[in-house]
């Protein structure tokens, strides 16, 4: 079943970064006391008495001249109303009501997801009884809060928790087909990539960014593999406010991502490579998802490379920026297309499924023990006079590949020996296309010691 989403909405500087570190339980959104200083939409798995949840973080839009606060804050309620399960409407006791907190609930009131006024900076009894005041904003049940000491955040997350969808313990069928999640920034060409691939006019396309309102799951037979491909393209309406509109696109990937076995993040090659590109191709490399980069529009985008870049060949250059730039999914595989002109189509398709067969790849455990001693024998591992001893290894699960390796001291495995071992597991098996996890167990204590 999904996690719930939870959307932390309020006017800027009202605590919104802070409580969503509170939440997650880690130090993940810049706190500082200055309006707008979180410029990344931010999102972050939370549980609770067993509920899991995502939760997003709204804060960061950044103000000016030409963005004025209400339009901003009124797309940021829409936002929040059409995509999360339940809302959090963070207001600020120490200032009192204010005229945007006004126009925020104006817009929240026709919402029919549960939302729960959260009056934050209610450290002492005395800011409890102003927080009353809050009550004249006619939504949401009050719940007064500090962020900053957890004063009152356990009592709000019961109530929070009991508002989720129920949890029936089920998931979805299984149906066998690969599961393939478009994801990328709006505009990007999602849409046309999925009329590309089924030959037909499915989706609707446009070149106004978010026509898709809500994500598509279809079918698709491709020479004898059965595919699911969801579409997340993009928002309701344009906004002025690029902020939102990426933030519209994070709360999408999320979804998708979830149900997904293979992340295709699709890149406008003509704009080039953003930070919202990277942002959505980081969320499926959390997600353990196998992870593919389509370089849509490249019939255009060519030329670009071609004049920033003369002299060298246009797909080795921009495939090598995307390495550069994204080192932490440089397994990612690379396909270049234009969607709209159909070339390049059934390259990519074929990139996506063997990525999924890479993700789905279990090495025999006695190969997988061969290949880690060999590399370990290659180049052993020594500190203070230990040196590393591999015992068993073992492919604990996939969907992401996933190996646990039974040493002498689980500690002595760092990173950069990790990713050693990962390269040499990929000499053999390439995995193309997907990510490896590695973990180190405490082997058995008379194996250990064992001569």
């Amino acid at each position: 079943m999904p996690k719930p989403i939870i959307a932390v909405v309020g006017r800027p500087n009202v605590g919104k970064s802070t409580l969503f570190n509170r939440l997650t339980g880690r130090r993940i959104a810049i706190v500082e006391d200055q309006p707008g200083i979180t410029r990344d939409r931010l999102y972050a798995d939370g549980d609770w008495n067993g509920r899991l949840y995502t939760l997003i973080d709204t804060g960061g839009i950044m103000m000016d001249d030409e963005d004025p606060l209400l339009t901003q804050i009124r797309l940021q309620a829409e936002v929040a109303m059409e995509e999360s399960d339940v809302i959090l409407f963070l207001v600020d006791g120490e200032v009192g009501v204010t005229e945007s907190d006004r126009d925020l609930a104006n817009q929240l009131r026709r919402s029919e997801t549960p939302i729960f006024l959260v009056v934050n900076k209610s450290d002492n009894p005395k800011r409890d009884m102003n927080a009353a005041d809050f009550y004249s904003l006619g939504v949401g049940e009050l719940f007064s809060v500090s962020a900053l000491s957890g004063r009152g955040v356990a009592d709000l997350l019961d109530e929070v928790v009991k508002a989720f969808p129920p949890d029936t313990g089920e998931t979805e069928e299984e149906d066998g087909s690969v599961k393939i999640a478009l994801i990328g920034r709006p505009n990007v060409g999602k849409s046309s990539m999925l009329n590309a691939m089924l030959g037909e006019e499915r989706a609707i396309v446009s070149p106004v960014a978010g026509t898709t309102r809500d994500a598509i799951d279809t079918k698709l037979i491709w020479e004898g593999h059965e595919m699911t491909l969801i579409d997340t393209a993009g928002i309701r309406r344009s906004g002025k406010i690029q902020g939102t509109v990426e933030y519209y696109s994070v709360l999408r990937a999320q979804r998708a991502i979830e149900r997904a076995d293979v992340a295709v993040t699709v890149v406008d090659s003509i704009e080039g490579l953003l930070d919202g590109d990277k942002r959505v191709a980081g969320m499926a490399h959390d997600a353990g998802r196998a992870s593919v980069l389509v370089v849509n529009k490249w019939d255009l985008g060519k030329q670009h490379v071609l004049e920033a870049s003369p002299g060298q060949n246009p797909v080795l250059a921009f495939t090598q920026h995307l390495r550069d730039e994204m080192p932490y999914v440089s397994y990612a595989s690379v396909a270049y297309c234009s969607a709209l002109l159909g070339t390049g189509i059934g390259a990519a398709v074929e990139t996506m499924l063997s990525a999924a067969e890479g993700h789905a790849f279990r090495i025999p455990t006695g190969e997988l023990n061969r290949i880690v001693r060999d590399a370990v024998d290659s180049h052993p591992l020594n500190d203070k006079g230990r040196t590393l001893k591999v015992r068993y290894v073992t492919m604990a699960a996939v969907k992401p590949p996933t190996i646990v390796m039974f040493v002498n001291d689980p500690d002595m495995l760092h990173f950069s020996y990790k990713r050693y071992l990962e390269n040499q597991i990929r000499k053999v098996y390439p995995f193309e296309g997907t990510p490896i996890r590695l973990f180190a167990r405490k082997a058995d204590e008379k194996k250990d010691n064992a001569p």
